[in-house]
């Protein structure tokens, strides 16, 4: 309340002294421009006169001087006329002007001497009065002096009622700024200050979870922030504890982002940590004027912040962004985050043609088809080849200029864009430890033997000390093409595989999300969620499914389709009630099979929704359009099922998002047994993308299944992305590249004789 008073009286203090500034401004102005009127007005009566009085006053006749000043000296606000000859004498006055103008005033002596009209406000008597004496002339000699006398009084009342208004402004303004800054500090500052307060508190207290909003506005928007990241960071701290407590009983343990941290502390032990990716975590990009950091949609940058958070190492990619060159330095480095920068980003840049021929070409168009056996065949040229080889290059280049003055140091490459990078950093520095982790399927040796440069691939990525898939299954792959493709000693009861007297694991680490803690207010709204997000979109409907894709030919979408067709034709009660909605990204789209697929996309939802659709419902929404975090959000949260439909998959986080995104444990996952997932995913619906009815049925079981088993299935699910979460991918990645041994000589164990017998399939990888 002190605070509110000291405010609303230094705003009063301020508005007063504006307002006697103004006012006394305003003052001057008018009684400049009130003096000009007068001299206005006694000029021109004044020069009226002067024809009539000059004559008589040379010849001293005063009694018809009198008879003039008598006739014209009642007028407006003229106080009275006095006319006096060359030598000083008064010739005539009006009656009522004071005894002593009949000396003539300073003024008059000074028009007589100089022959030019002045005027003055000079006190006479008790009241002030104006003044204003013309010289007299008869035949061009001076005759005598006209005064004439003008009362003020309208001057003063005018100032007097500019003060008097303007106090009363004054103070109806001051009430009123008062008043509104009263409620602005109580909405603004006291309201939020009080529910922030509240927030803390129950947070300290400890009674339930933290469901208050944080403050709004944007006084508090920065606060908001920080309170918010604190909240944030204490809320998970305690549910990671208070779980990590629960998994102990069962001799378990929750990986979490401060767990990961100390994991990879006492790991690194000081020495420095490298991420080589081609995607960027954070890409500057130009909004008008100014220059906006976007954090981009992947979960490769969940995965791996965490540890450079905590060591402090350099991430280094492909400097994407049109503002990315505006904010690096000389080093083309920044620090990043930027609310709290903890570790160095350095951007290596590319022209067009290193773009097209490395990226969208020997990567996108060669190896992505050739690993993903989705019956669309790979593209491969020479030249772009020729780019792929001198971008990982360029990137090893720009690493081994950030490793001079470094020992040991630790580097994870990310994915099938940098196949080459590992030998040729090895090459450089035996002593750096080096991962690679291939997010990718790798096919049968059948399927990848296509690639005319196979042997160059394999031989790069064999210069890694460990690589990781998602599963199992295409570890086996991974060391059967070595086996078939390259001279080399394949271990299978070690999964390791040495060339050139360098050894390298191979084991698989599933990728997962980071599976954030359910938020209580959500857990009532999915029924009024499904209804708003359905009115948005111009539906009315009962159920809702959802599919969350790149528009990528892997991903099943015409299949997925093609099911939902087939569903409504079997069970057309369904009609009008089931609308699937598919959030579609635009890939890739100067790739002609990528603009290809979209156009085949549109018109297939555009057949089916024709041969279904009503007034008020269609069967397909297809949104293609790119969609943040926060818009797929509610349509996870309130969709029956998710379509999962991949032709071929490493493991597809989609699925995973469902699940955790899930409070309530509704919701049906019909995944395909083609993706990583399924093989985690155990009480998902499993189908085979390829087989239609199945699918149809699937939506049918998904849509009637009973409330409990869905909410069983769902818990089951949820359980296992928990425990098997996107930390403890990453700790576990950072453990087994710990724990290899940087010598020439094979480890201990696997001195046996080479053996050519099949791969050790594990249960459960296919």
């Amino acid at each position: 309340m002190r605070i509110t008073l000291r405010v609303i009286l230094s705003i009063f203090v301020v508005i007063s002294a504006i307002v006697l500034l103004f006012t006394f401004l305003q003052v001057e102005q008018e009684k400049e421009r009130m003096t000009l009127d007068l001299e206005r007005r006694a000029s021109i009566l004044g020069e009226s006169l002067k024809e009539s009085i000059e004559p008589l006053v040379a010849k001293g006749q005063t009694s018809s001087i009198q008879k003039i000043v008598n006739k014209f000296g009642n007028r407006e606000r003229l106080a009275g006329v006095a006319i006096y000859d060359a030598k000083g004498h008064m010739a005539a006055a009006s009656a009522q002007l004071p005894p002593h103008l009949k000396t003539p005033p300073a003024l008059a002596a000074n028009a007589m001497k100089t022959g030019l009209e002045e005027g003055n406000f000079l006190p006479l008597g008790e009241k002030e009065m104006y003044l204003h004496a013309l010289p007299l002339y008869h035949e061009e000699k001076l005759a005598g002096a006209m005064v004439m006398v003008y009362e003020t009084k309208q001057i003063k009342d005018r100032v007097a009622h500019i003060w008097e208004n303007n106090f009363i402004r004054l103070l109806v303004s001051a009430l009123f700024i008062s008043l509104t800054t009263l409620l602005v500090i109580r909405w603004s500052m006291v309201h939020p200050i009080a529910r922030m307060a509240e927030w803390m508190k129950t947070l300290r207290t400890e009674k339930g979870g933290v469901t208050l909003p944080p403050p709004s506005g944007k006084v508090f928007e920065p606060l908001a922030r920080e309170a918010t990241r604190m909240v944030k960071s204490i809320s998970e701290a305690r549910s990671a504890a208070e779980q990590e407590a629960r998994l102990r009983r069962k001799a378990e343990s929750l990986w979490t982002p401060v767990r990961l941290r100390e994991h990879v502390r006492t790991l690194l032990q000081g020495r420095p940590l490298f991420v080589i990716s081609n995607r960027e975590p954070y890409v500057h990009e130009r909004r008008g004027k100014k220059i906006e950091c976007v954090v981009p949609a992947s979960g490769l940058v969940t995965a791996l912040e965490p540890i450079l958070q905590s060591c402090g190492g350099t991430w280094l990619a492909h400097g994407s962004g049109d503002a990315d060159r505006e904010v690096v330095d000389e080093g083309d480095k920044i620090r990043v985050p930027p609310e709290d920068p903890q570790y160095l980003l350095k951007r290596v840049w590319l022209t067009k043609e290193e773009e097209e021929g490395y990226y969208y070409g020997f990567s996108n168009e060669g190896l992505w088809p050739l690993c993903h056996i989705a019956h669309t065949r790979p593209v491969f040229r020479a030249e772009d080849w020729n780019f792929y080889e001198a971008v990982n290059q360029k990137f090893a280049q720009a690493t081994l200029a950030e490793l001079e003055n470094t020992q040991d140091p630790w580097i994870l490459v990310q994915d099938y864009h940098f196949a080459l990078f590992p030998r040729m950093i090895k090459e450089k520095r035996p002593d750096a430890r080096v991962a690679l982790f291939w997010h990718i399927p790798w096919p049968n040796p059948e399927s990848f033997g296509i690639c005319p440069w196979q042997r160059e691939i394999l031989h790069g990525m064999l210069g890694a000390d460990l690589i990781g898939f998602h599963v199992q299954f295409h570890c086996n792959n991974f060391l059967e093409t070595v086996d078939r493709a390259l001279e080399s000693r394949i271990d299978w009861e070690n999964f390791t595989a040495e060339r050139e007297n360098h050894l390298t694991q191979v084991k698989p680490f599933p990728i997962s999300i980071a599976a954030p803690q359910p938020s209580p207010a959500f857990r009532s709204l999915n029924g009024g969620l499904k209804k708003t997000l359905l009115r948005e979109l111009g539906i009315r409907g009962q159920y809702l499914g959802v599919g969350v894709d790149r528009i990528d030919y892997t991903k099943g979408l015409r299949e997925r389709f093609l099911a939902i067709e087939r569903f409504l034709e079997k069970y057309p009660i369904y009609q009008g009630v089931f609308t699937f909605v598919e959030l579609g990204a635009p890939s890739r789209t100067h790739i002609k099979e990528y603009r290809d697929l979209t156009a085949l996309l549109e018109s297939e939802a555009e057949r089916i929704n024709w041969r279904f659709q009503t007034k008020e419902w269609r069967p397909i929404v297809f949104l293609k359009r790119h969609h943040s975090h926060r818009e797929i959000a509610p349509f996870y949260e309130a969709a029956d099922l998710c379509l999962v439909t991949s032709l071929h998959d490493g493991m597809n986080l989609v699925a995973k998002e469902f699940i955790g995104a899930k409070w309530d444990e509704s919701g049906v996952l019909i995944l395909s047994q083609f993706t990583g997932a399924a093989r985690e995913l155990r009480d998902a619906l499993v189908v085979n993308p390829y087989d239609t009815e199945q699918m149809a049925e699937a939506i049918r079981l998904a849509l009637e299944m009973d409330p409990a088993e869905k909410r069983a299935r769902m818990r089951r699910m949820r359980e296992a992305v928990q425990e098997k979460n996107i930390y403890r991918w990453a700790g576990d990645l950072i453990s087994s590249l710990s724990q290899i041994r940087l010598s020439s000589a094979p480890p201990l164990g696997i001195s046996a004789p080479y053996s050519p017998s099949r791969p050790m399939i594990l249960p459960g990888d296919g």
